[in-house]
């Protein structure tokens, strides 16, 4: 991963992007693809589309999403206290005593969120598993006036962004869900350029993934690809209480994933195989045997279908403000997408046989 790169996905864990306001993270693809893209356009849904070669016959179209979870204010109370609803899929055991940020107007906001201590619980309250309705935001204001002087309803909400290496080549900030995936391929499309193309490529940031793979399912029917292939996050099983007979065994540092299933068409997945062992690129295997709940599944049913393929990147302690992921597993996946894309011939057929 050269600096550059790197210095990118630092720049986009840092910026934030709630489904449905992804704006500031792609106005920073849209920048940084500039130097290299053939063409580089937003749709009316807000997916970011960076095409190379654009005019060949034979369309392949790598989907990484650009949101991540988050926070909408719903309500402000006459102490200046504020309540949201979440936006996408929350354990709310995850957010009591986290530092937020507002995103206003005027520009973010520092927030904290919490509910009652637990010496001020009754025996019932500590039984019970705490519900967002139960957690309010602090911003330190003094009354309604002031706090709704700042705040409005329907301004979003994200987990204090950051980012923070730790031993052994990992990292954790949220929202690596999915800007890993994000990263993996507009990188991918980068090196997939430098090394020779015979198909048109895209990679596109899509929008709104956490709230029903919208952004997918627009973009993908605007792309029209032959294949598609979607770069997320999946479950590393390598840490304590989870169930590797049902969920793999899946190691940070070994690579990315490449998943089997229904979903994924065999002629992409045989493809990918074959392009981790052309470039010696470390790979793991994950298996899947329903729809993903990922881009693939929005991009294998658009049109009249597509050849689909799905590369995870393994993370633990997903949809947490801690989320952890392997650089050498992001690099890892640039690589084999790279190469699976410059080893495709115009006449690929990926016909399921």
């Amino acid at each position: 991963m050269d600096e550059s790169a790197k210095k990118f996905f630092k720049a986009i864990l840092e910026t934030p992007s709630p489904s449905g306001y992804e704006q500031p993270v792609q106005e920073l693809v849209r920048k940084y693809v500039a130097s290299f893209a053939d063409t580089v356009t937003t749709d009316l849904h807000g997916n970011v589309i960076v095409g190379c070669n654009v005019e060949a016959p034979l369309r392949v179209m790598f989907a990484g999403h650009a949101d991540q979870i988050g926070l909408l204010v719903t309500h402000i109370n006459d102490q200046g206290y504020i309540y949201t609803n979440t936006i996408g899929g929350w354990d709310p055991q995850q957010l009591i005593g986290q530092r937020l940020t507002i995103y206003t107007k005027s520009g973010p906001v520092p927030a904290v969120i919490s509910r009652k201590p637990i010496h001020l619980l009754d025996q019932e309250e500590r039984k019970q598993v705490v519900k967002t309705k139960d957690m309010w935001l602090d911003i330190g204001a003094k009354n309604k006036e002031e706090a709704a002087g700042i705040v409005k309803i329907g301004d979003p909400v994200t987990l204090e962004l950051g980012y923070q290496e730790l031993r052994n080549g990992l990292a954790n900030s949220p929202g690596m869900d999915d800007k890993t995936g994000l990263w993996v391929c507009l990188e991918a499309l980068r090196r997939a350029k430098k090394r020779g193309l015979e198909v048109a490529l895209f990679a596109v940031a899509t929008v709104q993934e956490e709230i029903g793979l919208r952004g997918a399912i627009t973009s993908a029917y605007g792309v029209n690809p032959h294949v598609g292939i979607a770069v997320d996050v999946t479950h590393a099983t390598d840490c304590p209480t989870i169930d590797k007979t049902q969920e793999g065994d899946i190691k940070l540092g070994e690579g990315p994933v490449i998943y089997r299933g229904p979903n994924m068409n065999p002629v992409v997945v045989e493809h990918l195989s074959d392009a981790a062992d052309y470039g010696d690129i470390p790979i793991q295997w994950g298996a899947c045997g329903r729809s993903t709940g990922t881009d693939a599944n929005s991009i294998q049913l658009t049109r009249a279908g597509v050849a689909t393929g799905l590369v995870s990147i393994p993370n633990r302690y997903m949809h947490s403000a801690v989320e952890t992921i392997s650089l050498d597993d992001i690099d890892a996946a640039a690589d084999l997408l790279a190469t699976f894309a410059h080893r495709l011939t115009a006449d690929a057929d990926f016909t399921p046989r």
